[in-house]
């Protein structure tokens, strides 16, 4: 309800009402004026200095639309994973994935190195991934930095291992791009083949599960990306037996 804009402009009186209206708002939608006024030790001339840098007429309108945004905030339900993962491993069973990992693990045993990259909680997984290739026989790094210095002869017959949930990230597309100009093949594991991610790609492998968001944090599951790493990794195992 309050922008930033809105916060900057608060005088220090103004903001001690803000303070107040934050931390109590399902009580100040029943409130009068100068009970706010009170409340918070002010005049009641601040409460509609407030009320007008919060973009509303009056005490009255700021009240009816303190109360239409509470109402709006509906309580977080964290939900389970185990419908999500279970439509994942029927889709993947009897859909396209198979047959575009096999793909994507043919493209990885022509390449001389493998490099992953992703941020936030697919970072994490980037290095996982890095780490579980290793240790099937394929040396792997992971690079979290867009600026991370590499030269281009290195990416000549590289194959790099892109995360994101959502495909969009600016830094994940941006540092993809650059990854790809150098000569690298890219593969993307988001969580749908609609993004700008994936049509950057060479190839992509897409998982589709609800996406789901806490706050300013994205929680959405990776329990498919997990499968997928370990899958491509175990598959391109027994490509590189094959060829021995």
């Amino acid at each position: 309800m309050f922008t930033k804009g809105m916060i900057a402009s608060f005088n220090e009186l103004e903001t001690a009402v803000y303070q107040y209206v934050s931390k109590n708002g399902s009580k100040v939608i029943y409130m009068r004026i100068r009970e706010l006024a009170e409340e918070t030790r002010v005049s009641t001339a601040t409460i509609l200095r407030f009320c007008r840098k919060a973009g509303c007429d009056g005490f009255t309108e700021f009240k009816v639309r303190l109360k239409l945004y509470l109402k709006e905030q509906k309580p977080f339900e964290l939900k389970s994973t185990h419908h999500s993962v279970s439509e994942f491993f029927e889709r993947s069973l009897n859909g396209p994935l198979e047959e575009q990992m096999l793909k994507a693990a043919r493209m990885m045993s022509a390449s001389s190195s493998l490099i992953f990259i992703g941020i936030g909680s697919s970072g994490i997984l980037a290095e996982y991934g890095a780490r579980y290739f290793s240790s099937l026989g394929k040396l792997s790094l992971y690079i979290k930095d867009p600026h991370y210095p590499i030269h281009t002869n290195f990416l000549q017959n590289s194959a790099t291992v892109v995360l994101s949930v959502s495909g969009e990230n600016d830094y994940t597309v941006r540092h993809t791009h650059q990854m790809r100009e150098a000569g690298s093949t890219i593969i993307s594991i988001t969580n749908n083949k609609h993004c700008t991610l994936a049509k950057i790609s060479d190839i992509n492998l897409s998982y589709y599960v609800s996406e789901e968001q806490f706050e300013h944090s994205n929680i959405t599951t990776q329990v498919p990306v997990v499968y997928i790493l370990e899958s491509l990794a175990r598959e391109l195992h027994q490509l590189s037996t094959q060829k021995t």
